[in-house]
């Protein structure tokens, strides 16, 4: 499994060093199958910076019953791409994979702190959202939607809070990891 994404995917932040990702691996059954993570993080990463780059960063590392995961953040947003380009570029990720027959999942951006660094992205971040819920829903991919399910959890905004605003600590890949392995990782895995 090769997940791309920013620093989230990286688990920047996060003080057991585990992020959401190796939590989730941690939790997924390894029944008649053995699990292989490859968190593939860059920090700031925007989804034109992973359309150009994840072919040649999973080909490699994918066998036959490979799997990818898109952790998608704010960067889009901080760069001032547009929802339509944003939306094109997992689009184009997206269809390549059905093409190979590559099953995919995509975990979408969550909240930001309110009144914290990024507050000015809160507006946007909805629409952001709903335009890769839309490509998922055509494609027939897996949508975890960490907007819907932090929005306004005090755990989340407490956590964001202890730390720089940006990213969670361990609360908070916590609180995704759970959102990940309920909604549509059984999906991905299935037994």
């Amino acid at each position: 499994m090769c997940v791309l994404g920013d620093e989230l995917v990286a688990g920047t932040g996060d003080p057991r060093a585990m992020g959401w990702v190796g939590r989730v691996a941690a939790r997924t059954p390894q029944e008649g199958f053995r699990l292989t993570s490859h968190a593939l993080g860059v920090p700031g990463e925007t989804t034109s910076g992973m359309a150009a780059r994840w072919a040649a960063e999973t080909g490699p590392r994918l066998g036959q019953d490979g799997r990818l995961v898109l952790g998608l953040g704010h960067a889009d947003l901080r760069a001032g791409t547009v929802t339509a380009r944003s939306r094109l570029n997992v689009a184009n990720v997206l269809d390549a994979c059905g093409e190979r027959g590559l099953p995919a999942l995509v975990v979408g951006p969550p909240p930001v702190l309110p009144g914290g660094p990024d507050g000015a992205l809160a507006g946007p971040l909805r629409g952001l959202a709903d335009a890769f819920t839309e490509v998922c829903d055509r494609r027939g991919v897996p949508y975890v939607d960490l907007l819907a399910g932090l929005s306004g959890n005090a755990d989340w905004e407490a956590d964001l809070a202890a730390s720089d605003g940006r990213v969670p600590g361990q609360t908070g890949y916590g609180l995704i990891a759970y959102l990940v392995l309920h909604g549509g990782w059984d999906r991905l895995f299935p037994a």
